[in-house]
C-alpha cells in the first residue's frame, strides 16, 4: 500500500540528487546545466545504474517545461519589440532555419541508408539551437541586448516559433495508420484559426482583468497561480482541439507580453519552467539507448563534427549576407553551431509516427548531446581568432549600448521626475511599479510601465539589471534595506545604485549599503520653498544663498557624525537655534 509514494520518493530522491551533482559540475565545467541534466539521466537511467526507470512516464509531466518555455518566449514578444526586430527574426532566422535544415538533411541522406522522410525528420530538429545554453553564454558575458546579441536571440526566437510547423511536417510524414476519427486537415486549419482568435479575445477581456484585481489586491501567490493557470488551459484547449498544446502556451504568452505584468509573470513561471525542463533532460538521457551510441561512436563523433561545421558556415554565409563583418558571423556561426533540446522533442515525435526507428533517435540524440558539449570549447579556443584586433593608439571598438541603461524602481511623484530627466537626455529606461492605478494612468500618457516588486533580484535581473548601468531605487516610504541592497549590488556589480531615503533616519540605516548617492526625499523642495519664502519678504539674493550655503554645509556637517556613531542625537549643538522640528 505503501510501496508506490517510497518508491517515488525515491526515485525523485535519486532523480535530483544526479542532476544537481552532475550541473554542478558541468556548469564549473563551463558546459552548460542541459548537458549535465543529459549525463544524469543517462547514468540513473536504465542501461547504466539502473536506480530509476519509467522515462516515457516522466517524459510526459516534463514536457511541461516544454510548454512553459514557449509560455515565455510568447511574453518576449510585445508588439514594438517584434516590429523593431523584424527583418531579423523573419529574414535571418527563417534563412537559418530552411538553410541549416536542408543542408543538415542532405549530409543525413547522402551519408547513411535512411529515405527521405526519415532523413528530413532528423535533419530539420538538427537546424535547430540550444536557447537553454546558447542565451546564458550571452547573459553572462554581458552581449544579449548587444547588436550581436539581438541577432542571436531573434534566430533563436525564430528557431522556438518554427516549433509548431516542424512538429506538423513531421506529423504529415508519419507511418502510422491514420486515426479514422481525427478531423480532416482543413477542419484543423479552422480550428487552429478560431482557437488562436478565441485565445486572443480571452486574454484581453478575461486575464488581463485578471491580473488587475490580483495586482490590486497584493496577493503575489496568486499571480503564480494564474500565470500556471493561463498556460495549462491555453495548452488544455489546444490539446482538446487535437492542434499543438506548445502554440495554446505560446500565444497566452503573446497575449500578456504588451501588459504591465511581463516581468513579473517571467519571474513567478521561471522557477517552474526550470524545474520542469530539468526533468525533461533527466527523462532524455535515461531514454537514450546507449548500447546502439557504444556500437557506432564513430559515426557519433563525424555526425556531430559535420553537424556544427554545415551550420557554421551557413550561419556564417547568412551573417555575411545581412552585412556582418566576417568576424562576428563566425562567433555568429559557432555560438549556435550545436543541437538544440527541441531536437529531442522532434525526435520523439518522428519515433512515435515510425518515421525513425528508437535507435535512429537515440544515435542523432547523442549527436546533439555531444554538439551542445563542443560549443562552450569552440567559443573558448576561438576567442583571440573572433575578436577584432586592435586599431591603431591600442584601443578598441567600444560595444554599442542597446537596451535599457537604467532601471527606475517606483514610478511615482520622485520617479517619474527622474525618469523624464533620464529620457531628456536619450537613457533608455525600464520603469517598474506595484500601483495598478498609477501604471494605468501613466500608460494613458505614453509611459510604459512594468508591474512587479522592485527589491526582488529574481524580477531586476528579469528586467535587465545585468546589463543595466543605473539602478535608481525611487519608492516612498521607508522601504528599502541595507541588506536588501547589498544583494542587489552583488548580483548586479556593473550597475550604480541610487536611492531615494525618507529623511535622515533612513540614511542613516542605510549607512553601510554600497549605494552610489541617496537624496532625502523632501530635502530640496524644503529649500527651495524656504528661499521663496525669504524672497517674498525682500531678503536680498545674497543672504540667501549665504543662508542657504550655511545650513548646507551644517546639515553634511551633522549628517556626518551621524552616519558615524548611528546616532541621531548626535551633533544636536549644530542644529539652528530657531528649528522648529527634524526632518
Amino acid at each position: 500500500m505503501h510501496a508506490a509514494p517510497v518508491s517515488l520518493l525515491r526515485e525523485g530522491v535519486v532523480l535530483l540528487g544526479f542532476g544537481l551533482a552532475c550541473v554542478l559540475l558541468f556548469r564549473r565545467l563551463g558546459l552548460g546545466a542541459t548537458l549535465g541534466y543529459l549525463v544524469a539521466g543517462a547514468l540513473v537511467g536504465p542501461e547504466v545504474l539502473g536506480l530509476a526507470n519509467d522515462a516515457e512516464g516522466k517524459m510526459g509531466i516534463a514536457e511541461l517545461g516544454i510548454t512553459l518555455l514557449l509560455f515565455i518566449v510568447g511574453l518576449e514578444l510585445n508588439p514594438a519589440r517584434l516590429w523593431r526586430m523584424k527583418q531579423e527574426i523573419f529574414g535571418l532566422g527563417l534563412l537559418q532555419v530552411v538553410a541549416c535544415g536542408l543542408v543538415v538533411t542532405a549530409i543525413v541522406w547522402l551519408t547513411t541508408h535512411f529515405s527521405g522522410a526519415a532523413a528530413l525528420a532528423l535533419g530539420l530538429p538538427l537546424a535547430l539551437s540550444s536557447t537553454a545554453q546558447v542565451l546564458p553564454m550571452l547573459q553572462s558575458a554581458g552581449r544579449l541586448r548587444t547588436p550581436f546579441g539581438e541577432r542571436a536571440f531573434s534566430i533563436l526566437l525564430f528557431q522556438d516559433l518554427s516549433i509548431v510547423p516542424l512538429i506538423t511536417i513531421i506529423a504529415a510524414l508519419s507511418r502510422n495508420p491514420a486515426d479514422p476519427h481525427a478531423p480532416p486537415g482543413w477542419l484543423l486549419a479552422i480550428y487552429t484559426v478560431l482557437a488562436v482568435f478565441g485565445l486572443i479575445l480571452a486574454g484581453r477581456f478575461v486575464l488581463r482583468p485578471l491580473f488587475r484585481l490580483i495586482g490590486n489586491l497584493g496577493e503575489r501567490e496568486m499571480f503564480v497561480f494564474a500565470a500556471l493557470f493561463a498556460v495549462i488551459a491555453s495548452a488544455a484547449v489546444m490539446e482538446a482541439l487535437g492542434l499543438s498544446t506548445a502554440l495554446g502556451a505560446f500565444v497566452a504568452g503573446v497575449m500578456l507580453a504588451d501588459t504591465p505584468y511581463r516581468h513579473e509573470l517571467e519571474t513567478d513561471v521561471e522557477p517552474f519552467r526550470s524545474i520542469l525542463l530539468g526533468l525533461f533532460f533527466l527523462a532524455v538521457g535515461m531514454s537514450l539507448d546507449l548500447h546502439a551510441i557504444a556500437e557506432r561512436p564513430l559515426f557519433v563523433a563525424s555526425m556531430a563534427a559535420a553537424l556544427i561545421l554545415a551550420k557554421t558556415a551557413v550561419v556564417m554565409g547568412i551573417g555575411l549576407a545581412f552585412g556582418m563583418r566576417w568576424r562576428p558571423a563566425f562567433a555568429l556561426g559557432l555560438l549556435l553551431s550545436q543541437g538544440g533540446e527541441f531536437a529531442f522533442v522532434l525526435f520523439a515525435a518522428a519515433q512515435s509516427g515510425a518515421v525513425i526507428a528508437p535507435q535512429a533517435a537515440s544515435l542523432f540524440g547523442a549527436v546533439v548531446t555531444l554538439s551542445m558539449a563542443t560549443t562552450p570549447f569552440l567559443m573558448s579556443v576561438t576567442r583571440r581568432f573572433r575578436s577584432q584586433p586592435l586599431v591603431a593608439g591600442g584601443t578598441r571598438d567600444g560595444p554599442t549600448v542597446d537596451g535599457a541603461n537604467a532601471l527606475i524602481v517606483g514610478y511615482g511623484r520622485f520617479g517619474q521626475t527622474v525618469a523624464q530627466i533620464l529620457a531628456a537626455q536619450d537613457v533608455p529606461v525600464t520603469l517598474i511599479d506595484t500601483d495598478i492605478d498609477m501604471i494605468d494612468i501613466a500608460g494613458e500618457f505614453g509611459a510604459k510601465v512594468y508591474y512587479g516588486d522592485g527589491t526582488r533580484i529574481d524580477l531586476l535581473r528579469q528586467a535587465g539589471a545585468a546589463e543595466a548601468e543605473l539602478i535608481l531605487f525611487c519608492i516612498d516610504g521607508d522601504q528599502l534595506e541595507a541588506d536588501m541592497l547589498d544583494e542587489v549590488h552583488r548580483a548586479f556589480p556593473r550597475a550604480t545604485i541610487f536611492v531615494r531615503a525618507y529623511d535622515r533616519r533612513a540614511v542613516v540605516k542605510l549607512k553601510d549599503a554600497p549605494i552610489h548617492y541617496a537624496v532625502r526625499e523632501v530635502l530640496e523642495s524644503a529649500v527651495q520653498m524656504a528661499r521663496r519664502a525669504l524672497t517674498s519678504i525682500a531678503v536680498e539674493d545674497g543672504a540667501i544663498d549665504r543662508a542657504e550655503a550655511a545650513y548646507r554645509a551644517s546639515d553634511r556637517e551633522r549628517l556626518k557624525f551621524q552616519l558615524a556613531g548611528g546616532d541621531l542625537r548626535a551633533a544636536r549643538h549644530l542644529i539652528p537655534a530657531t528649528r522648529i522640528g527634524e526632518r
